[in-house]
């Protein structure tokens, strides 16, 4: 796949960033080195390969998935400006 300068410029607008008439040429051969980099990567043969997260092996440490109110209440709460009956205590919106 080759990237040409009107493909640039299409790929600049999408991403809002600006760049001038002059600039285009460059981006597309950036954007055509980093295609050929990834069309390098294709051709490595992964088959058996476990996919991995890191380069060394770590196993995340596991916890129990129990529900739980945060026991963080009154620390919440403190920076309410109005609280009451343990909420947030807002002004009516609608009549």
């Amino acid at each position: 796949m080759s990237i040409d300068k009107d493909t640039a410029a299409r790929v600049a607008k999408l991403a809002r960033i600006k760049v001038e008439e002059d600039a285009l040429p460059a981006l597309a051969a950036e954007f055509n080195t980093i295609l050929g980099f990834i069309e390098q990567l294709n051709e490595v043969d992964v088959e058996g390969i476990e996919p991995m997260t890191s380069v060394t092996p770590q196993r995340l440490k596991r916890r129990e998935d129990v529900v739980t109110d945060g026991h963080q209440q009154p620390k919440v709460l403190a920076n309410a400006p109005d609280a009451r009956e343990g909420f947030f205590a807002v002004p009516k919106v609608m009549e």
